[in-house]
Formats: C-alpha cells, structure tokens, sequence
C-alpha cells in the first residue's frame, strides 16, 4: 500500500513500519510540522515482525511484575530495584505520548491497542516466597509502587488470577499485583500511527519496498528501494536516515559503513507461545502473571501466563519458549542471515559468543527441540490444570541480541535496546528487544535529543516536546515529584481509557 504521496528527496526516511518508526515519525512531524518524512516497509502490511500482536506479549513493560528487573543482590543484602524504577519512569513516557495522541486525534479508538490488564508476580516455594517478600517490602516505599499489593492467602490469589490456584498442591505461594498494568498490541499502535502521518503534508509511505542499500554522498544518504511488487529499483536521499527494521537492522547498519557500526554482531533468538482462545477458560482469567526466570534462561525468556486482547478478541498466552535460529526476521527471514552477517570486524566477538555462552545456546537448542508435554508441565507450573488439548502452539518473533565488541564485554550477549547513531547524527538504528517497544517514547526521545537537537533548544521545539511528553526533562522518579507523576499518570489513563 501507498500514501497518497510519494515523498522524493524528503528530509527524513524512515525504514520499517514498528513501533520505534511510527513512533519517530510521528513525533519528528509533531516537532517540526515542515520536516518532510518518507516511511518504506518490505512487507505488504505495517508491523508484521516484533512489533505484530502475536509476536510479542503485548506487555506495557513498567518494572511492575518482571522478577527479572529486580535481582536478588542490592548493596544492603536486599532485592535491587533501580532497573524497575528505570524501566518504570520509561514507560510514563509511552502513556504520555500515547494520551497526547489519543487527545489530539493522531490515534483513534485506543481500545484497539491498549487495555488495563493488572500485572501479577507469582512465586512458589519458601526461597521464592520470600524473595517476592522482600522486593514488595522494598518497592512498596517508592511512589511508584505504591498501590501495589501482596498476599500469601490462597483465597486472595484465587479471587485475582483463579487459573494459579485450579489443581494446585500446598507448596508455599506469593503474589504481588497492580492494577493499573496493561496489555499493549504494538501492531496496531504502530499501524495507526503510520496512517496519521501518511496523512500529513509532505509525508508519505510505502509497503512491499525493500531497502537494498544505503550511501553517504555528501551531506545526504542515498538509498536503494525495490519495490517488490514491480521489481523495479530506484533510489532515494534523505538527510536524516532512521533504520529500524527489527532484526533486518543490523545487515542495513552494515551497510552504513558507519564506523560506530564496526564490530557490532547480532545473535538471533526465536520463540514460540502456547495459546489457549477456549472461552471458558480465557473468561478466567484477567490478568499478566510473571514469574521467576529458570536457569540460563534469557531474560526475554522468564515465564509468564497472560491475558492478551488482539482485534477485540481475548485469549491467554504463556511463554516464551525460545528457539534457536540463524534468522534476524520472523516474515522475511533466511537461515544465511547469520552467516552473511559475519564481518572481519565482528567474527572475533561472534566465535566468542559460542565459547562465553555455551549454556545459553545450550538452552536455546533444548528450548528448541522440547516435546510438547515438556512445554505444558511448564504451563502446569502456573496453571495446574491445564489440559494439552486446549493449548495450540504458535510462533513468536525473533530478536537479534547485540553483540559488542568492547573491552570486557567483547562476545558477550547483550539483552535488551541499543540505539547506534553515527558520529554526524545523520543516521541511527537499534538493535535489540525488550523492554524496547514498551519504552519506544523514551527511546526515541534520545534519538531525537541527540540528532534533533537544534530544535528542541529552539522555544517551539521545547513546548511541542512538552505537550507530547510532559515529563521529559523531569524526574519523576524523586521523592518530591510524586505528586506530579500521580497527576500525570492519571491522566494518561484517562485518556487511553484504561484508568481502573
């Protein structure tokens, strides 16, 4: 599909159709309604790859119930919780450019993307059981986990998420719960986003165009667009270039020839989900339910058990169950993506990743190759009752893990969201997975700060970045602006109709 226009030489381009393009896009035209801004995606619809409902949890990533955020060794023996505060005071900035959108008609009826969904952490076992203890204790005192709940009462468990309790032995249980978490599809945000800015004067996008190569020329970017439905080619040029193409990322970084793209490899991780869509089970259950990470499990793998809310349809989702895999995308993916990733810049940290990792990969070969009655006696683990028949087995999306070659940290799988930009800002890309697209705001605001700037020093430039994002040169995390993010915070939920 294609806007009405077709942008030619525009300031921007922009490469691939998630949440991290829509949401640049949308918020550089916002900043300077005169940029003009050119999207091309190489699949025939918007968001098929991470950002895709069913290729991600749909989880609004606020430090709420994710264990994984919240390790077990604080300098005063007690559980860390500086990752969740981070990733919390991150994800106020999505609601607030969310609720700008919404009130601004940028997006329409956000019952389509957004839901209130509580988030529960679930444990069992004394050792777990008093972990969980100590973290509430601990994150209960901040302002920002201040409604959040705990209990070891069985009754009260049942009466939050039934499914955890259905069949359950008497191992010693906990859980913590917040109301006011969310289910989030990507795909459809990103989607309704991408239309706005199609919409807008001196913005365009196109579909089922592939990106084939980029080139410096100048103080312009040159790239190579095939469209892929009359397999022609041409080119394009742009001052500003922005790749985010998920896992198709890093081969276009490549081609850059950036020299902060040197040295950077990629490290495929697949996944899979069982799904359960059976009304009488699904109507059960309401909630997000995390628990504790097993072994040399990555942190995008720890279990969770989900309500998720796609195309006004509920259904429960539990995993993810990762895979190994030499593709960087789920759609367009080829098993030689590893392998034509290989650079003399970047074999050195590739090779080490195999010696550095080897219970990683390990892990992802067994994850891989596990028998379906393995996969349900870890869903028994949080539904004790659940029965194989009413599960079905789907694949998720893959996300390519940086590898960095850096002292120390040379071969070393790095999860979670790295934004590379070039030394002259004229082009930036990221690699990596979660927590991204729940942060896509806070992400993309540093993106823009730094090859942006100018304009956000101008006066116009500071207040539309302060009607789209309130808070973004606050801290919202110190004691004395509680007040302030609870105002904030409550109207963002208001106007993404989530507020419970």
């Amino acid at each position: 599909m294609k806007s009405p226009n077709q942008i030619e030489n525009p300031d921007v381009i922009l490469i691939g159709s998630g949440i991290m393009s829509s949401t640049l896009g949308s918020m550089l035209k916002e900043l300077n309604p005169e940029l003009r801004i050119q999207l091309y995606e190489m699949t025939e619809e918007f968001a098929q790859e991470a950002s895709n409902g069913w290729h991600n949890a749909g989880t609004g990533h606020a430090g709420i119930c994710e264990l994984s955020y919240t390790p077990n060794y604080g300098s005063d023996g007690e559980v860390e919780i500086s990752k969740a505060i981070e990733i919390f005071h991150q994800f106020e900035h999505s609601k607030q450019f969310w609720s700008y959108a919404a009130r601004t008609g940028m997006i329409d009826n956000v019952n389509e993307f957004i839901n209130p969904v509580p988030h529960l952490s679930f444990v069992y076992g004394k050792e777990q059981v008093d972990f969980l203890r100590s973290r509430f204790s601990k994150m209960k005192k901040h302002h920002f986990f201040e409604e959040m709940t705990y209990t070891e009462d069985r009754d009260t468990i049942r009466e939050w998420a039934p499914l955890l309790l259905d069949g359950r032995d008497e191992t010693p249980l906990a859980v913590t719960k917040m109301d006011r978490g969310t289910d989030i599809n990507y795909g459809a945000l990103s989607s309704k986003l991408i239309r706005w800015l199609g919409k807008q004067e001196g913005c365009g996008y196109a579909t089922s165009h592939r990106i084939t190569d980029l080139t410096k020329n100048g103080d312009r970017w040159t790239v190579r667009v095939k469209d892929l439905r009359s397999k022609q080619t041409f080119t394009n040029t742009a001052k500003f270039i922005f790749i985010g193409a998920g896992g198709g990322s890093l081969p276009l970084l490549q081609k850059s020839g950036i020299q902060e793209s040197k040295g950077f490899g990629g490290f495929p991780i697949g996944g899979q989900w069982l799904i359960c869509d059976k009304p009488e089970i699904v109507e059960k259950h309401m909630a997000k339910v995390y628990g504790m990470s097993p072994g040399a499990a990555p942190t995008m793998a720890v279990p969770h058990l989900d309500t998720r809310i796609i195309n006004g349809k509920k259904a429960i989702l539990f995993g993810p169950y990762a895979a190994w895999t030499t593709k960087f995308l789920h759609v367009e993916g080829k098993v030689t993506d590893l392998p034509r990733s290989i650079r003399p810049d970047n074999i050195a940290s590739l090779l080490k990743v195999g010696l550095h990792n080897i219970p990683l990969v390990r892990y992802l070969i067994q994850q891989g190759t596990q028998s379906m009655a393995t996969r349900m006696k870890e869903l028994r683990s949080f539904f004790p009752n659940a029965n194989e028949r009413d599960w079905k087995l789907i694949d998720a999306g893959i996300r390519v893990q940086a590898i960095k070659k850096e002292d120390g940290d040379a071969g070393i799988v790095h999860f979670g969201t790295e934004v590379i930009t070039s030394a002259d800002n004229s082009v930036s890309s990221l690699l990596g997975a979660s927590p991204g697209a729940s942060v896509s705001a806070n992400i993309i605001l540093e993106v823009i700060k730094r090859c942006f700037a100018d304009t956000l020093k101008t006066e116009s430039g500071h207040n539309r970045m302060k009607a789209m994002i309130p808070s973004y040169d606050e801290d919202l995390s110190l004691p004395e602006y509680a007040p302030r993010q609870r105002e904030l915070s409550e109207s963002a939920f208001q106007a993404l109709n989530c507020a419970v």
